[in-house]
């Protein structure tokens, strides 16, 4: 079995099918990552082009490790040290990296839609690498692969999702690819920062968010970007840590063993206090290592699709 896309733009694109696949591949990848030496030839003589128009490090670099653990050649470039800032246009930069024999083109744009705009026009296999306030898939298949691992499986979890739904494209991608694989999906935060249509979405909103926290099994927490102070969507950090933080009260209403969890950077304090960061409960620094293996999944399966769509046209 392969990906039926050449390219990944979001979790709304794949079947349930796909994404264990992706899962499955994902958990033979991690076998890979505690080895001695790092090292496959499953991308040799392939070319990853990272192209990042928004700051990233746990991604950028992630996409990074994963080509070069699988002997692909490797590149980043960002929108400062592109083109871009001398006028030329996101679909120029991208044909000018395609031409020069790209396999892959990894992207995180600013702009929702950007992925698929490039997927139209360009050979390369494209990655959706976060656009916008759409999705962020990899970011997804890599918080359901931790669930899966530490919990064994994904079906009939309740999944508390705490923090700003409205613009989170971690919070999209995250509830697409849940409930396709059985999961309830639970979201709580400040009005101004649920989409209105949130229940339509297939996740069960409750303004308290001890509701959403109670019997749990997975609770998740969204980075909160403090701009959204200036803009008035919340009154301060300390009202918001109060009502909507993960702290060591909220969390004793989960289940006894229930998954921790942020994809980062986290405002320690503020989404999160340190004490639960750190604690046992917490599989935020997994989250990290689990993002590699996940995206080395995601390069292989694409490769091989590459492979068979390339024979079916000759």
């Amino acid at each position: 079995m392969h990906l039926k896309s050449k390219d990944l733009l979001g979790i709304e694109q794949l079947s349930s099918e796909e994404i264990t696949l992706i899962l499955n591949t994902a958990t033979t990848m991690k076998k890979v990552l505690v080895q001695p030496t790092k090292k496959t030839s499953h991308l040799q003589g392939k070319s990853v082009v990272n192209l990042f128009f928004e700051n990233s490090t746990r991604t950028r670099m992630s996409f990074e490790m994963a080509a070069k653990y699988m002997g692909a050649a490797s590149v980043n470039i960002s929108s400062s040290g592109s083109s871009v800032n001398k006028g030329e246009t996101l679909l120029d930069t991208a044909v000018t990296i395609d031409m020069m024999a790209t396999d892959f083109l990894v992207i995180r744009h600013q702009q929702s839609g950007a992925a698929e705009f490039l997927a139209k026009r360009v050979k390369a296999s494209v990655i959706n690498a976060g656009d916008g306030m759409h999705e962020h898939p990899t970011q997804a298949l890599l918080d359901i692969f931790t669930m899966r691992d530490k919990l064994g499986h994904l079906d009939k979890l309740k999944v508390a999702i705490i923090g700003d739904c409205l613009h989170s494209r971690v919070f999209r991608s995250n509830l697409l690819a849940l409930t396709k694989l059985g999961s309830e999906v639970w979201v709580s935060g400040p009005a101004s920062l649920m989409p209105l249509d949130v229940e339509s979405t297939g996740a069960k909103y409750t303004k308290h968010v001890e509701e959403a926290i109670k019997d749990a099994d997975v609770v998740m927490s969204l980075r909160i970007q403090l701009e959204r102070i200036e803009k008035g969507l919340f009154p301060s950090v300390n009202e918001y840590f109060r009502y909507y933080g993960l702290d060591d009260k909220k969390i004793k209403l989960a289940k006894k063993n229930a998954l921790v969890m942020h994809p980062g950077p986290a405002n320690r304090g503020v989404e999160i206090n340190s004490a639960l960061y750190e604690s046992d409960q917490s599989v935020i620094s997994e989250q990290v290592t689990n993002g590699v293996a996940v995206r080395m999944a995601v390069l292989y399966l694409l490769s091989l699709r590459r492979n068979v769509y390339e024979r079916e046209n000759l």
